[in-house]
């Protein structure tokens, strides 16, 4: 147990330094790190929320808008499915809760009926795996239809567009560059969003960044667009440059309801200048399927406009002076260089699949953070020097060298926080504290076989060659069982119980290369060189 061969001995010595390097940053000033080469470690600890302060968001998806958009979807397919199957209808109308359209002949309307139950989308219940319907399509006195979302369609969108939405703040917060930001939900249509170290500007997560690209209708003249009188398969829009103006001063443009294509074909969007004329811009790139589509229709469109909507506004409407080819176009409009950049991480992160509503939003201050690691350092000093007096005290000339090893414990636990860019919160503290105290469990244990084998007659070496012998096997079982909860804390708990599980299961794994190679390693040169005739223990 106490023969290292050179490899082991320069491996264990490799992992020291290594601790040591990435522990360093946290030491020196900012100005001390900015001086650093760029070949050395640069990345501190990454403290939460609770240490260093950030900002807070209560969010809640307007699963309202989420209900409204699917009937107006069913809206535009029963009117569709209607006019494809030659059935004579009207009043075809969306309210809030369903859609209702009278059919013109008694014949047509059990066929109407069958032919909209069709529309329904399955749901699949993966506990019952039960496939069920997210509409009901119902008759009504006088030839009247009603199609009324299912209370399992409901759940099953809510759902849809609570994830999705989680996903997409997601995204928007990373392209912040911020670090370990926490997610979650909370409850059935509610996101909480915690940023350490930063202050976040809360229309990040209004901006709904839904873009979508319609040719103009021109069977729509001026007075038609003054009365609000287009085509069902039309929609007026105003331009979003001109929101400060009063209605009637507004620009209106009649637009095609359906896109030619739609943000979700967007692969990239990056901020840039105009060549020519030197203003902020978005370059946009298109998937495979939205460049053909683009290519497509600008082809057959040429000399005719086309415009850019944005949150159900009209951002840019140029014409099409020749076709758009290769999958990339650009945004144009008052944008500043702010703005531009802006949209162009929106665009990327993706849209809100509703609109998300600010329900609480705050910031946890500087001084409270500064307050909790001044309490929690005092509670490690103090936790690390009663550790050490006491193993002293107990063990002697053992006890000092289990005191190195658990400095270098703390130091391998700061490094690995570093390199790992993991985030330290005011209960990861906690778990560094409850790390000093574990981390001599491993060195008593061992001690304590050491001081069986000296009663027993055996000489040093044999001693305390057997006393790691024979606690190897109770130490491993005891770290292996606690790192198993450390993990099981981390996958299943958050925010704070996630940083505690970091630092617990980093500290287990540190604590026992210290405790068991590193002391080992040490005794093993303390013995070999000094050769004792007796242990005192």
């Amino acid at each position: 147990m106490l023969n290292f061969s050179r490899t082991k001995i320069f491996s264990i010595l490799m992992l020291v330094f290594l601790g040591f390097w990435f522990a360093m940053p946290n030491v020196l000033t900012q100005d001390q790190l900015d001086d650093l080469p760029a070949w050395m470690p640069h990345d501190r600890i990454t403290l939460g929320l609770d240490l260093q302060g950030g900002s807070y968001f209560l969010l809640e998806v307007d699963i309202d808008a989420v209900i409204l958009q699917r009937y107006e979807i069913l809206e535009d397919d029963v009117r569709r499915t209607l006019r494809d199957n030659n059935i004579l209808y009207s009043g075809l109308v969306a309210e809030g809760t369903f859609v209702s359209v009278k059919i013109a002949r008694d014949g047509d309307t059990q066929r109407a009926i069958s032919l909209l139950e069709d529309l329904s989308q399955p749901i699949t219940n993966s506990l019952l795996a039960i496939s069920q319907s997210d509409i009901d399509v119902v008759e009504q006195a006088g030839n009247t239809i009603r199609v009324i979302l299912t209370e399992e369609g409901i759940n099953q969108r809510t759902t849809s567009a609570v994830n999705q939405s989680l996903e997409v703040v997601r995204r928007r917060i990373d392209e912040l560059g911020t670090k370990e930001p926490t997610i979650q939900k909370q409850g059935s249509q509610r996101i909480l969003v915690q940023v350490p170290g930063a202050t976040i500007d809360e229309r990040i997560f209004e901006d709904a960044a839904v873009l979508s690209f319609h040719l103009r209708d021109y069977t729509v003249d001026e007075d038609m667009l003054q009365r609000g009188r287009v085509p069902p398969r039309s929609k007026i829009f105003t331009f979003a440059d001109e929101d400060d103006l009063p209605e009637e001063q507004r620009r209106k443009m009649a637009l095609f309801r359906r896109p030619i294509v739609s943000g979700d074909n967007l692969t990239d969007a990056q901020p840039g200048f105009n060549q020519q004329t030197g203003l902020p811009i978005v370059r946009i790139t298109f998937d495979t399927q939205g460049a053909r589509l683009f290519g497509e229709t600008t082809r057959r469109n040429v000399n005719k406009q086309f415009a850019m909507v944005l949150d159900g506004k009209i951002i840019s409407a140029p014409v099409i002076n020749e076709p758009i080819l290769g999958g990339q176009a650009q945004i144009s409009g008052t944008f500043t260089i702010e703005s531009a950049t802006q949209l162009a991480a929106l665009l990327r992160a993706g849209s809100l699949p509703a609109p998300l509503n600010v329900m609480t939003s705050g910031g946890v201050g500087p001084d409270l953070g500064a307050d909790s690691i001044a309490a929690g350092k005092m509670a490690a000093l103090i936790g690390f020097m009663a550790v050490m007096v006491f193993i002293v005290l107990s063990y002697g000339r053992f006890g000092l060298i289990a005191n190195i090893a658990l400095i270098t414990n703390l130091i391998l636990i700061a490094g690995a926080l570093s390199m790992l860019g993991a985030t330290l919160t005011l209960p990861g503290i906690a778990g560094i504290v409850l790390t000093i105290g574990m981390a001599v469990d491993a060195n008593v244990l061992i001690f304590e076989r050491i001081r069986e084998e000296v009663k027993l007659g055996k000489p040093p070496l044999a001693a305390v060659g057997n006393g790691f012998k024979q606690a190897m096997s109770t130490i491993l079982d005891a770290n292996i069982t606690t790192l198993i909860a450390a993990v099981i804390m981390f996958q299943y708990g958050t925010g704070p119980v996630r940083g505690f599980a970091i630092t617990l299961a980093i500290g287990i794994i540190t604590s026992v290369f210290s405790a068991v190679m590193l002391t080992r390693l040490m005794l093993s040169v303390w013995l070999k060189r000094s050769r004792p005739k007796e242990i005192r223990l």
